[in-house]
């Protein structure tokens, strides 16, 4: 592979990882971004003394290498978090995971939860995921009373589509199912144990979340800003961008989100345009605020399952860090979902927003707002949805023949944690040994 042309499409999280993974090896890569900076999503903004990243990151970790390869780069600017995670529903605030913590809820949905948890336990769990949505999959698993009063609200609202056109494949880790002992203990008196793959998680000190890809890119030669992919010749291996540039290459590496490759090519053969239009997703609108109020929240985020509130969850930035606000004033982020199939009034919804954090106690009369920042993210999950997989397959193969290799969240297609995200762009370097998933790469 040393004489061979490698070209990286994108410098979020996964070009960067598997740039830097390359060059590691001695292998030598060229990268290519849009914006002015390194980073996609996984950026930050200093807006009149706030950090604002772009949408909620935080760090999860499963393996000891991502984990040392994080503290390497961050050194002393990691800080370790206890996760304090709640739910507002039935106007009040409990903890989440909802399925664990029923205490403090009314007495009738604290007994329909528990009697429709056991019915669902003596039915025997589902125990092939593949052949049932995930719709059936939460009713088969909890029973209709945690379903009808979290899952399936919470869940319709964020993915914005019927559960019953969802698949379960994305959901291992993801959705913590609690045994009857844990759910009586979470009823008897308030569960202060955190759970979930996401129990601790991790944050930099300083700077926001964009200090990650601020300092793998510092150690990346050939990195492109300020280019951005117009056209995509497949046939003869180019990539022409907008500023003029013109390369060649003999593998590119594709962590742009996939539909985009309708948009660059021209020569798609009509079967892979129609599975490329059957890849769905839904968009995130962000709002982050900067508040003159400190201790807004002893909170990290809270999950808003009820209609009654657009958003379907918030987060408090100045609670994972102390320096993401000034003295005296505090930050935090407002996640909306939306699609084709669930619109969204974006000239309404700010002050739709801030109107409801008013009903759900997270802001009051006398706090003054003195930042509003609008992230409006266009591709923001992706849906699995019965057709993606076969879909996908399709367009990977198509892909492959022509030394095109997807990367990350958004060009693999999944559901993917920022740690997913980095050992991607590893097993890619991986590859060009023959070591990894993506040996054909050789």
């Amino acid at each position: 592979m040393a004489n061979k042309k490698i070209l990286i499409l994108g410098a979020g999280l996964a070009g960067l990882s598997a740039a830097w993974h390359l060059q590691k090896k001695g292998v030598d890569c060229l990268i290519f971004e849009k914006e002015p900076e390194a980073g996609g999503l996984c950026r930050s903004k200093n807006i009149d003394g706030f950090t604002f990243d772009y949408c909620g990151h935080l760090l999860h970790f499963k393996e000891r290498y991502s984990f040392n390869l994080i503290k390497e780069l961050l050194g002393d600017n990691l800080a370790e978090h206890k996760k304090s995670a709640w739910i507002y529903s039935h106007d009040r605030i409990t903890r989440h995971p909802f399925q664990a913590n029923l205490y403090g809820l009314p007495k009738p949905v604290i007994k329909e939860c528990l009697l429709e948890f056991i019915q669902a336990r003596s039915n025997g769990f589902p125990k092939d995921k593949k052949n049932i949505s995930f719709g059936d999959w939460i009713s088969q698993t909890f029973g209709r009373g945690i379903a009808r009063h979290f899952m399936l609200p919470y869940n319709s609202k964020f993915w914005t589509t019927s559960l019953s056109r969802i698949t379960c494949e994305w959901l291992d880790g993801f959705v913590p199912v609690p045994t009857l002992k844990e759910i009586l203990e979470g009823t008897i008196e308030e569960n202060k144990r955190p759970s979930g793959y996401n129990a601790i998680f991790w944050y930099p000190k300083r700077g926001g979340i964009q200090e990650i890809p601020r300092l793998l890119s510092s150690g990346i030669k050939n990195l492109h800003t300020l280019s951005e992919a117009v056209r995509l010749d497949i046939k003869n291996k180019k990539v022409y961008f907008k500023n003029g540039n013109i390369q060649e290459y003999d593998v590119l590496i594709f962590t742009l989100p996939l539909p985009e490759i309708i948009n660059l090519s021209e020569e798609l053969p009509e079967s892979i345009l129609g599975c490329l239009k059957r890849l769905r997703y839904n968009s995130i609108f962000n709002l982050n605020l900067g508040i003159d109020k400190k201790d807004i929240s002893g909170k990290h985020w809270i999950y808003f399952p009820d209609k009654k509130f657009t958003f379907f969850r918030l987060g408090f930035f100045s609670n994972f860090s102390n320096a993401s606000a000034p003295k005296n004033s505090s930050s935090l982020y407002i996640e909306v979902a939306y699609s084709k199939e669930k619109t969204l009034n974006k000239n309404t919804v700010v002050n739709r927003i801030i109107n409801k954090m008013h009903d759900a106690d997270v802001l009051n009369s006398s706090d003054k707002i003195l930042v509003k920042d609008i992230n409006d993210i266009k591709y923001g999950y992706i849906i699995y949805d019965k057709a993606r997989e076969k879909a996908l397959n399709r367009i990977k193969v198509f892909l492959n023949k022509n030394n095109i290799f997807c990367l990350g969240r958004y060009g693999s297609w999944r559901y993917l944690s920022m740690e997913d995200v980095l050992l991607d762009g590893k097993a890619v370097a991986e590859g060009f040994y023959g070591i990894g998933k993506y040996k054909t790469l050789s």
